[in-house]
């Protein structure tokens, strides 16, 4: 059944059926049927086994937007192997922190992929004639994968709060319950054509990628170029199924790009990662009139995402919460969900925090499991202090802060200082670490300024006895992904406290959303 499927099993069961009659992928200006994705990822897997002498175990991929990295993914999958995404665009450090965190046992790596010579790993680097190689010739018999539904698909790593990034293992049984749902709700099969915005160090190209390879539906990738112009690039290639950050909508939207009627091929609109503005839907909708849109939510340990909010078909029942935000709405079938107040009883407005089928087994490193999970005894929540296995029975907690209006949830924010930009999430104390680690700097403290159009923006305070603001900032660039660097950095002779002695972070909020905050 289902529950016992591998992230493989789905892909190689759309192979049985359809074979060469259904393309599996369009990317960069090739076409790969579902047998021909399936017979490169199996000579991948094949040098993949020789090079390493045996079936690796943990496989890292360090490739985006190319046939090699689709390929590489499901090789890696054939093998019952755990992948773990490295983003190029990523600073070269941290994606050899990763590499040394998950124990890689070898990285895939386009040749042109930055920071591979840096890696602590083996690199299978993929050249373009490589790639061509691998599209023909004989396919290998690979050894039988050993993987199960307990075993672990990939690990992603998030934004850590100690500055280091924290690994999110995501086991098959969990992609499974996932599949199980969104495909079924979403009418994918052979016909749909499915957009791949999502970077894959970020978990909706998960479902990018494997509700339409489980479904028999067509995998088309943008480029860069094509993610600015999304009106543009859903016509050109007859998109069916759209998914994407609200905030590529707020680009569209400011371009002027989202003409009434101007997406007709489109047949479902989701939207992910952060909040999406009621504003933004309501033209988002005007431009695909025949596209149904939902708004989906769900931190990475839940597996993608875990609820689903339908916008009405008539506007003018749609809900309208305080916030302007379109609601995340109720959990998937079989999901628990409990909101706790700041004593761990249940309250209207509070923590959202989960458990059920998709749930994750718990981080990578069991320290971070510490204080991230509760018990619930029916009256008050407890939690986790690692002392007895965890279970689940437990209760992951989001740090999201969550009300009901008319039964459906409604985002509120973060309890903590993490928070999603451009659907990344981002631990402001990673980057306060990684300010403080430069010479000269003594206090830091960052802050998330929410601008007039629903994005975010980070602006930076320090103290200490340098003034060179560019060149930390160009220090953290070289440690920090781009959307992790602050918009402006300003020095300050003594930071603000309340009261308590403590910084008071609504008054730097204030300062730096000043007209004259220095930048």
């Amino acid at each position: 059944m289902n529950a016992t499927r591998t992230m493989y099993d789905w892909f190689a069961a759309s192979v049985a059926a359809h074979g060469d009659r259904q393309t599996a992928l369009e990317v960069a200006g090739e076409h790969l049927t579902y047998a021909e994705l399936d017979a490169t990822a199996h000579r991948l897997a094949g040098e993949l086994v020789a090079g390493h002498g045996g079936v690796p175990s943990r496989v890292g991929l360090l490739a985006a937007r190319s046939t090699a990295a689709y390929a590489g993914y499901l090789a890696a999958q054939r093998l019952g192997a755990t992948v773990v995404p490295l983003n190029p665009a990523f600073p070269p450090a941290r994606n050899a922190t990763i590499a040394h965190d998950a124990r890689l046992d070898l990285v895939i790596a386009e040749e042109d992929a930055p920071g591979h010579a840096d890696l602590p790993v083996p690199v299978v680097r993929l050249s373009t004639e490589r790639m061509a190689a691998l599209r023909t010739g004989a396919v290998p018999e690979l050894p039988a994968s050993t993987a199960g539904p307990d075993d672990l698909a990939y690990i992603l790593f998030t934004s850590g709060s100690t500055g280091r990034p924290k690994g999110v293992p995501i086991a098959h049984r969990n992609v499974s319950a996932y599949l199980s749902h969104v495909i079924a709700r979403y009418e994918l099969g052979p016909g749909a054509r499915v957009s791949q915005t999502f970077d894959l160090t970020f978990d909706p190209s998960v479902y990018d990628m494997f509700a339409a390879w489980g479904s028999g539906a067509t995998l088309v990738v943008p480029s860069r170029k094509d993610l600015l112009s999304p009106v543009r690039f859903v016509n050109r290639q007859r998109i069916t199924h759209w998914n994407s950050v609200p905030s590529v909508a707020s680009i569209a939207l400011r371009l002027r790009a989202l003409k009434p009627g101007s997406m007709p091929t489109l047949r479902w609109s989701l939207f992910c990662g952060e909040a999406l503005m009621l504003n933004h839907a309501e033209a988002w909708r005007a431009a695909a009139p025949g596209s149904i849109l939902e708004n989906i939510y769900g931190p990475t340990e839940m597996t993608v995402t875990w609820t689903e909010f339908r916008l009405p078909a008539r506007e003018e029942d749609w809900p309208r919460p305080a916030n302007g935000t379109v609601p995340i709405g109720t959990p998937y079938p079989g999901q628990e969900h409990l909101v706790v107040d700041e004593d761990g009883r249940p309250a209207p407005d509070g923590e959202l925090c989960v458990r059920g089928s998709q749930r994750f087994p718990g981080y990578l490193d069991p320290a971070d499991d510490i204080g991230r999970f509760l018990s619930f005894d029916g009256d008050r929540a407890v939690p986790y202090d690692g002392s007895r296995p965890l279970t689940s029975a437990h209760w992951y907690r989001t740090g999201d802060r969550v009300t009901t209006l008319d039964g459906e949830l409604v985002h509120l924010g973060r309890l903590d200082h993490q928070l999603k930009i451009r659907g990344y999430r981002v631990e402001l104390g990673e980057i306060e670490s990684a300010l403080l680690a430069r010479t000269g700097v003594t206090e830091a403290v960052v802050a998330a300024l929410h601008r007039p159009d629903g994005e975010v923006e980070l602006a930076a305070v320090y103290t200490g006895s340098t003034r060179d603001t560019e060149g930390l900032l160009a220090g953290l660039r070289e440690r920090l992904p781009a959307y992790m660097v602050p918009n402006s950095l300003t020095a300050l002779d003594a930071l603000p406290l309340n009261a308590n002695g403590k910084v008071d972070r609504g008054a730097l909020t204030t300062l730096l959303s000043a007209p004259t905050a220095a930048a």
